[in-house]
């Protein structure tokens, strides 16, 4: 197959043609594109206006904008392509996307590397053009250049060698540790045949039903669990047989940590390789490379405020832990020291014992179609635009439990966007969302991006009924969603979510609040068959169940942090390439994150082997995952202004948009959150909001 003519890989389109993409249009496109980002290369280095003279003073658009535009296609052919073989994946695509992963890493590596680019770039920068550059644009060259010294421009030739090759074998090994997690996760399945019912006391009936359907799929009889969210949760949660709770935590905690997909190597070697680079760079370790253009700006300061919100937690954990066991000890004195696999379960009696409150409750009244319209409406009311759904012929997609939107402000269109919310075998776990176009609405050209989750599904002729913290899940990715679509920063790689990693949370997190508010919940919150609204009863018990144990959630977030920072600024200096570390990497895990958690972990907990927030790209939340906290800061303190001005305030809403949604990474993160709140954010925000800040944290 060429990679021209009818290739849908090789022209970025806004339509993207998904259901003619093949594993085989792949490589030919990449190869091609590949190709046409080299000339585009060169073209920067000696514009056609100038010729092989070179007189003549370097202009911003043969220079930054022309720099800018390198390799869009090939970026949005890569783009479209990952995400595919993150939803959809099949051996032919699979093998395609480890193929082109070495060109495209090598290419990014050596582009900002070279010095004739990097030496134009300066070029320019030295003009008075330059030095009248409005804002935005003055900050797209400052971090232009700045890429380029953390991409090694800087260093010799041997340098420079070595860390493009560290960059392939990054993109290499971070995708093998991907596909290794999704392959191990849809390996197990459990099955309780139909004479063995009694096992399944305590499961709620949408747990059993979603089992049926699933067993029914596989042609089995019984109920069959996997480690797919939705049907793991229900199972640490409610069922009562605990040999079966042990089986599903141990299967779940030990993803690709033996045999064949074992994922302690590639862990290593990714451990080895980022703290190479960063030293390489001039860095003392990875976290000071990659946090240097964040919020924190050194590890040092991450590991400070995780020990900060550590310190401020751990008494209000240790008499959630001290009320929990006893709790147990009260109503089963015979059943000995709490488990891993125990902690949900004890934990859930304990609420609704003190609550008396069911999270399942709350499903009929969280059906998806419903929670989807409410979220549109919330939006259309703080930030004055709507929502609407378009036909699949319009936005074609690639598997037909997607949906299609486009979100409009008045007659100007914004931006469209996919929603893929159910699981599947061909789809990664988790949730997130990505942007597959940035345009610029003021001048006719809409965004294009989607969300995705493995949320509930529909079984039977009922719609999909979603837990509240599933009704939270989606309100955290359209919140990223918004972060894309209303962006309105001229300069592509500045807009949208393109922000310091530490700041792209406020977004999504700040949403999550209105699925709290009884004014919010009512947009959307109607029980599917009679359309009734949350009693108040019920409503008032979620509200007070809110806090339980919100220490104990704070200190694993805290936890999944230190392990990341300590793996990262600890355990990484130690690893040389080809011999033994001085400490077994999952008895690394085990340490860091032992002191986070109630029960002692056993030997063979291996958490970190799935752990694809740290290890399924070269860098994503990578000595970052203090982020999520960092950004409840924020987004606490932000949405304090809308629980004091009204939680529908168009007026603020409108503030909100325009200095954080509307502004992507076009001003430094810190400004814009001053701009909105009117000063620094404030840590007792979310100690206030958590239920940490006095004796109301005890219980």
């Amino acid at each position: 197959m060429t990679a021209t003519g009818d290739n849908p890989l090789m022209r970025e389109v806004f339509r993207v043609p998904f259901p003619a993409i093949e594993g085989a249009h792949v490589e030919p496109a990449i190869d091609a594109l590949l190709a046409e980002a080299e000339a585009s290369v060169q073209a920067v280095i000696t514009p056609p206006s100038r010729g092989s003279s070179g007189g003549g003073a370097r202009t911003r658009a043969d220079t930054l904008d022309a720099f800018e535009a390198v390799g869009r296609g090939l970026e949005w052919a890569v783009g479209v392509v990952g995400h595919l073989e993150s939803v959809m994946t099949n051996p032919e695509l699979r093998a395609a996307y480890e193929a082109i992963q070495p060109k495209v890493s090598a290419f990014s590596s050596r582009v900002f590397q070279d010095p004739a680019v990097f030496a134009a770039l300066r070029a320019f920068a030295d003009t008075a053009e330059a030095a009248a550059l409005e804002p935005t644009a003055a900050r797209m060259l400052e971090r232009t250049l700045d890429s380029f010294r953390r991409n090694g421009a800087a260093l010799d030739e041997a340098g420079k060698t070595r860390l493009a090759a560290i960059d392939v074998e990054l993109a290499q090994v971070t995708t093998k540790y991907s596909q290794q997690v999704l392959d191990e996760t849809n390996a197990f399945s459990l099955t309780v045949p139909p004479e063995d019912e009694a096992q399944l006391a305590g499961l709620p009936p949408s747990a059993l039903e979603a089992a049926v359907a699933s067993a029914e799929a596989k042609g089995e009889a019984g109920w069959r669990f996997t480690l797919q969210a939705p049907s793991w949760v229900p199972v640490l949660t409610y069922l009562d047989d605990r040999g079966i709770r042990e089986q599903v935590w141990r299967a779940l905690c030990t993803r690709a940590s033996a045999g064949e997909r074992d994922n302690r190597g590639l862990i290593e070697t990714i451990l080895r390789l980022r703290h190479e680079k960063a030293q390489l760079l001039g860095y003392a370790n990875f976290a000071d490379l990659v946090l240097e253009n964040r919020m924190a700006k050194r590890g040092e300061a991450a590991i400070g405020f995780v020990d900060d919100l550590r310190v401020k937690t751990a008494p209000f954990f240790a008499r959630e832990t001290a009320a929990l066991q006893a709790f147990v000890a009260e109503h089963d004195p015979d059943f000995g020291a709490l488990q891993p696999w125990d902690l949900s379960y004890w934990a859930e009696r304990q609420r609704r014992a003190l609550y008396d409150f069911d999270d399942e409750a709350l499903r009929p009244y969280f059906g998806l179609e419903a929670v989807l319209e409410g979220m549109f409406e919330l939006v259309h009311r703080l930030y004055g635009i709507r929502v609407e759904p378009v036909s699949a012929e319009a936005l074609p997609t690639w598997h037909e439990d997607v949906r299609t939107f486009r979100v409009l402000e008045g007659e100007r269109e914004l931006g469209y966007f996919y929603a893929d919310l159910h699981p599947r075998e061909s789809k990664r776990p988790g949730a997130w969302m990505n942007a597959l176009s940035t345009g610029l609405p003021s001048e006719g050209r809409p965004h294009l991006g989607l969300i995705c989750g493995n949320l509930s599904a529909p079984v039977g002729d009922r719609p999909a009924q979603l837990t509240h913290r599933e009704v939270e899940t989606v309100f955290h990715e359209f919140g990223h969603l918004l972060h894309h679509l209303l962006s309105e920063v001229e300069v592509r790689s500045l807009a949208g979510t393109n922000v310091a990693w530490d700041f792209v949370e406020l977004p999504s997190q700040i949403m999550e609040n209105w699925c709290w508010e009884r004014e919010s919940l009512d947009l959307f919150a109607r029980h599917w068959e009679t359309g009734e609204r949350i009693p108040d009863a019920l409503f008032d018990k979620l509200v007070a169940a809110r806090n339980f144990r919100s220490a104990s959630a704070m200190m694993r977030q805290l936890g999944f942090a230190s392990l990341d920072l300590g793996l990262h600024l600890e355990h990484a200096p130690t690893l040389s390439a080809g011999q033994p570390p001085a400490e077994e990497l999952l008895a690394v895990a085990r340490r860091l994150a032992q002191p986070f958690t109630v029960a002692p972990l056993p030997e063979d907990y291996a958490m970190v082997c799935s752990f694809g927030h740290l290890f399924s790209s070269p860098v994503a939340y990578a000595a970052g995952y203090y982020s999520y906290k960092w950004a409840e800061v924020l987004d606490a303190d932000a949405f304090a202004v809308f629980k004091a001005g009204g939680v529908f305030s168009a007026e603020i809403g409108e503030r909100f948009r325009r200095t954080i949604l509307a502004r992507g990474n076009s001003r430094d993160p810190a400004v814009l959150f001053r701009e909105f709140r009117g000063r620094d954010p404030d840590l007792d925000a979310l100690l206030v909001r958590s239920g940490l800040d006095g004796a109301q944290g005890a219980a």
